[in-house]
Formats: C-alpha cells, sequence, structure tokens
C-alpha cells in the first residue's frame, strides 16, 4: 500500500512538472533590415547664347540613401496559463497532500481487539457445534479438540480466522467448559 501510494505521489510529481513546462511564453524578435531608397535626379539644362554657340549641360545625381528600418514580429503561443492546467494542478496536490496525510497518520492498522475476540468466539461456536471441544483460550486464539484431533484456531490483526492442525495428545487432557 505504502508503494502504491508513493507512486501514486510520483505520477502527481511528473504531471505537475510536465504541466508547468508546457506553459506557453512569447518570443519576439527584432530584426533591423537595411533599406535601400534610390533617388536619381537629373537636371539638364540648356542655354542657348547668340555669341559663339556654348551649350551648357548640368547633371546632377542624388547618391543613393541607406536608411536602417526597424521591423518587429511577436510569435506567442500563449498569452497565460490556461484554466484547466491550473485545475488539474490543484486536484494532483489535494491528493498527493491527501495520500501524505493519509500515510503519516496510518497507524498499524489493523481489527480493534474486541472486533477480533468475537470474530475468534464466532469460529470457536462453529466448531463446538461440530462435535469439537475447547481446551484453551486466550484474547487471539483457542486450542480445540475432537478425540485425539486438536487444532488451532486464530484471529489475525486484519480480522482474518486462521485454523491449524495440533500433533495428537492424549485423550485424556481436561476440556474447559463454558
Amino acid at each position: 500500500m505504502k508503494l502504491l501510494a508513493l507512486v501514486a505521489l510520483f505520477g502527481a510529481g511528473l504531471l505537475m512538472a510536465g504541466a508547468v513546462a508546457t506553459v506557453g511564453s512569447a518570443d519576439t524578435t527584432t530584426e533591423t533590415l537595411p533599406t535601400t531608397s534610390t533617388v536619381v535626379e537629373t537636371t539638364t539644362v540648356e542655354q542657348t547664347t547668340t555669341e559663339p554657340a556654348t551649350t551648357v549641360v548640368t547633371t546632377s545625381t542624388v547618391t543613393p540613401t541607406t536608411a536602417p528600418q526597424t521591423t518587429t514580429s511577436t510569435e506567442s503561443t500563449s498569452s497565460g496559463t490556461q484554466t484547466w492546467v491550473w485545475i488539474v494542478i490543484a486536484v494532483l496536490a489535494a491528493a498527493a497532500i491527501g495520500l501524505l496525510i493519509a500515510l503519516l497518520t496510518r497507524r498499524g492498522g489493523g481489527m480493534p481487539e474486541n472486533e477480533r475476540q468475537h470474530r475468534l468466539q464466532g469460529a470457536i461456536d462453529s466448531w463446538t457445534a461440530q462435535g469439537w471441544a475447547l481446551l484453551s483460550e486466550t484474547a487471539d486464539s483457542a486450542v480445540l479438540h475432537r478425540g485425539s484431533e486438536q487444532m488451532t484456531v486464530s484471529v489475525d490483526a486484519a480480522g482474518r480466522i486462521n485454523t491449524r492442525p495440533l500433533p495428537t495428545q492424549p485423550p485424556d487432557w481436561p476440556t474447559r467448559s463454558r
């Protein structure tokens, strides 16, 4: 019984550990991605004059600039512990505490002395109705005989009645009457 209780307590602990380990958590990943924005601006200006003909072409190009851009992505398996997990943990904890209390407060067990004596008396009455006579009696056992046969009848702590034959004795032993 104690081994079974310890196995149950161990199993409850494993279930609680598994439940706590599977509680959801949020993962946040932040990445900085480079973005290239290219602005090309070309301006052509032509001027013509009457004096010697000259053409002036002006071209200006703006160089590309790279500005960092921040992107945030969030993965979340759960925002908190689900209610059923807490209920299972509470039930297992209560069962573990109950088993522990039962194991620690359990005394030798067994049947009360007066109940054992009552069962022994019932067994003696049954055997005497079959022709056996009572030789001696203690709180938890009795010796019966019939002719040259003898046997002992006893009641153990759990209340079980046990009978076993004894070696034969001379028939002149006195019998105890009730």
